[in-house]
């Protein structure tokens, strides 16, 4: 099967270029085997890039992070995007500062791990705390003073291990110490790797919520990061429509 397009194919690609700027070769095969939902495809994720609030560059930098997410790992749209937000200038600073944000998620296993822990040794009475050692209290006031929030699970997390507790604040600390992009923009990262369909992590997407309100985003802008996060479902006609596109070359009688 060899990609010919008609003249409405042609004109619905140009129409995604005028949108998007750019033009993923794999689309031109969903384009191929379904313009109608191709049409519908380019509406949907077109929304937040031709109407929307946030700078160009800032919807390529948080759709490197829906891209780059352990959750998701998809090179396709990474590769893209940071093709994309270099060309708008973004430097490379700001790019590794988004992939080191989006590494952050890894430590949802242990924000959701030990309260459970926690609960269930009680329980069982396998587990009770003593008071917080001198190292640890300065591992806390340390994590407030660079992070500036702190809840009961650090506090367990602290106690239960203060080695980890004090490589994960490191880790944790480093962009919000070393970075360059303005805090709610960070907070943008984090709402959009917890708000992607593939994590869908609530407790944090509430404190991130809250957090970016306070440092001034507005609800319009973080809509906008919902309408971006939410397009990563099409991903799934897009990887599909490729694969599909190729066995049927293989195939040429297959329907």
């Amino acid at each position: 099967m060899s990609i010919q397009l008609s003249e409405k194919q042609k004109e619905l690609k140009k129409k995604f270029i005028e949108r998007r700027g750019h033009w993923p070769d794999n689309l031109e095969r969903l384009l191929i085997l379904d313009e109608a939902f191709f049409e519908t495809y380019v509406k949907f994720t077109s929304i937040p890039w031709k109407s929307g609030v946030l700078d160009p560059k800032i919807k390529d930098l948080i759709s490197i992070a829906i891209n780059a997410s352990s959750t998701h790992l998809y090179e396709p749209g990474l590769r893209t995007h940071v093709r994309n937000a270099l060309q708008l200038g973004a430097t490379k600073e700001e790019i590794m500062e988004v992939l080191e944000l989006t590494s952050a998620i890894g430590m949802h296993t242990p924000a959701l791990g030990v309260p459970i822990l926690v609960e269930e040794s009680e329980h069982s009475r396998k587990k009770t705390f003593e008071p917080l050692s001198e190292k640890q209290i300065q591992l806390k006031k340390r994590f407030i003073k660079e992070m500036g929030y702190w809840n009961e699970f650090r506090e367990n997390l602290v106690a239960l291990k203060e080695d980890y507790f004090e490589a994960y604040l490191d880790l944790l600390s480093f962009p919000w110490k070393n970075g360059v992009l303005e805090p709610k923009i960070k907070e943008f990262i984090y709402i959009a790797i917890d708000s992607q369909t593939t994590h869908l992590y609530e407790l944090g997407l509430r404190a991130h919520v809250k957090r970016a309100l306070k440092f001034g985003a507005t609800m319009e802008e973080i809509m906008e990061v919902y309408e971006l996060a939410s397009a990563q479902g099409l991903q799934t006609v897009e990887m599909g429509a490729s694969i599909l596109f190729e066995e049927l070359e293989k195939e040429p009688s297959a329907n």
